[in-house]
């Protein structure tokens, strides 16, 4: 069996897209669970327990998928959580970009993508994703990082830790590569500066054993599960000033500028014609630069 076949399943296809929509469905309820919290703090005390509104889209080339948007929470801002299940040939531009997509354009992609923008500046942003691709090659990618506007070293850790914990029951080498990926990923050249304090990322990862690699990426959808709510519990009740907001706006500002400049993510949905609505859900409601 060479190292696409079990990518070519149906069925391994088919339990890929489920469990990127179960993950989904517990990000989402963990996230509600938090705005639900009667003690948390909101400069507006009227504010609202911020929900969840789902909108499915079609792809027209094949697929769709279904975004879960909340804005205007008494903790987040705004969150989306976004699953899709798309399929077609990707266009003569962008095909060559693609491992294994040169000879024919081809494709299969399913996943999910994070991204929580805080009303809090001191919660930090978060994203995270992952995803199957199928060409005539097949891959999972993906990870999770955090962006605060003011770190925390025992924060940062604990996200860290959280993630190894995730890495080292399939390789002691996964979480000192994938980390080191992340930091070298999520940096901007033009700024010379990392985005966030990072976390892991991976990509083109197919160890030869579908299932194992499977199980790597629920493995790796639960760490975020496990501790992004548990960061936003422990900064939720803590009131902030203005001067604080002013200073995550202008962070924001670099969130933004990745995302549009470097972002693999990014230009993937918008070059294989995804819903752009569902693409650009990463970028914040407000932002500003010095």
């Amino acid at each position: 069996m060479n190292l696409v076949t079990p990518y070519l399943k149906n069925e391994n296809k088919r339990r890929a897209s489920s469990w990127f929509s179960e993950l989904r469905d517990d990000i989402c309820s963990a996230l509600e669970i938090c705005e639900a919290d009667r003690k948390a703090y909101t400069p507006n005390s009227s504010q609202k327990n911020g929900k969840f509104a789902r909108h499915a889209w079609t792809r027209p080339g094949g697929g769709g998928g279904e975004m879960s948007l909340m804005k205007n929470g008494k903790i987040f801002e705004k969150a989306g959580v976004n699953v899709s299940t798309v399929w077609g040939a990707f266009s003569d531009e962008f095909k060559d970009k693609v491992p294994g997509a040169g000879n024919d354009p081809s494709f299969w992609a399913s996943g999910i993508s994070v991204v929580i923008h805080p009303l809090n500046p001191l919660i930090p942003t978060a994203h995270m994703n992952t995803r199957m691709i199928v060409t005539t090659e097949g891959w999972f990618g993906g990870g999770g990082d955090l962006t605060p506007t003011f770190p925390d070293e025992n924060e940062t850790a604990f996200f860290h830790e959280t993630y190894k914990q995730a890495c080292d029951k399939f390789s002691a080498d996964y979480y000192a590569n994938f980390k080191k990926s992340c930091d070298e990923y999520f940096f901007l050249p033009h700024r010379k500066e990392a985005r966030g304090v990072g976390g892991i990322f991976f990509d083109n990862f197919n160890t030869g054993n579908w299932e194992s690699d499977f199980q790597f990426v629920r493995e790796i959808g639960k760490a975020f599960l496990t501790a992004y709510p548990r960061i936003v519990s422990s900064k939720m009740h803590i009131p902030w000033s203005e001067k604080q907001k002013k200073e995550q706006l202008i962070k924001r500002g670099r969130y933004v500028e990745f995302n549009l400049l470097y972002d693999r993510g990014t230009t993937f949905g918008l070059k294989t014609g995804g819903n752009v609505d569902a693409i650009l859900m990463s970028l914040p409601p407000q932002v500003a630069w010095p």
